[in-house]
């Protein structure tokens, strides 16, 4: 899953805070294996959900998603869950799951959880642990710019949208831009035109100093059933 070895080891890990927290949601038990436990040999599986794992971050990370897949399939088999609960803040992530969980024909229901953020916008993440108190401030700015963007959106093409991200991106102190994508929210393909689509999702990924950052709003989207 991390194609990059030294995102690996600097990942936070607080396990003790972690079971603290499921202990006040109400969590009985904790499964927490070990390495060597879950991959008492290498896993050679190899997964393709092409085009929705070949764009964006599986453009830019090679083999992340393979790596998911190979991790959350054993958990699955594991723990033989009836629900699965996952994140929108990793939006490419879940549509890859839930495609995963079709195609393997897994007996449960993935549920996406909307993005969980800070009083001032920015998107919670175990990778804000590692920002300085000044890279903090400026990674602000990434909602901030989602937020003006889908403002911005409502009278622009999609185009122009982008070029207003891309923009405000560049011109923010300590910030360098990886991507942003304006897709479809099921299919993860970009769009040209507002038109094309009911649902319409902007996906950004930014580094604040060594920290990358990822995010994502929502421009239109389906109304619910």
């Amino acid at each position: 899953q991390f194609n990059d070895k030294n995102d690996l080891v600097k990942y936070p890990r607080t396990p003790e805070a972690d079971c603290r927290l499921l202990e006040e949601c109400g969590a009985a038990f904790v499964f927490a294996p070990s390495v060597e436990e879950m991959y008492p040999e290498p896993d050679t599986r190899r997964f393709s959900y092409a085009p929705l794992d070949t764009v964006m971050e599986g453009a830019f990370r090679p083999g992340h998603f393979n790596g998911v897949c190979q991790i959350v399939s054993k958990l699955f088999d594991v723990v033989q869950p009836d629900r699965a609960y996952f994140g929108e803040k990793d939006f490419q992530q879940l549509a890859i799951i839930r495609e995963m969980v079709r195609q393997m024909k897994y007996p449960l229901e993935i549920v996406g959880c909307p993005i969980v953020r800070e009083e001032d916008g920015l998107a919670l993440s175990s990778r804000n642990a590692r920002l300085s108190a000044e890279e903090r401030k400026n990674a602000l700015r990434i909602s901030q710019t989602l937020f003006e963007s889908r403002t911005f959106g409502a009278s622009h093409t999609v185009a122009e949208t982008q070029k207003f991200v891309e923009d405000t991106i560049a011109a923010a102190p300590g910030l360098r831009l990886e991507y942003f994508e304006l897709v479809d929210g099921n299919t993860l393909q970009k769009i040209t035109d507002w038109e094309e689509t009911s649902y319409a999702v902007g996906c950004i990924t930014v580094f604040c100093g060594e920290v990358r950052l990822i995010d994502n709003i929502k421009y239109k989207e389906p109304a619910a059933l």
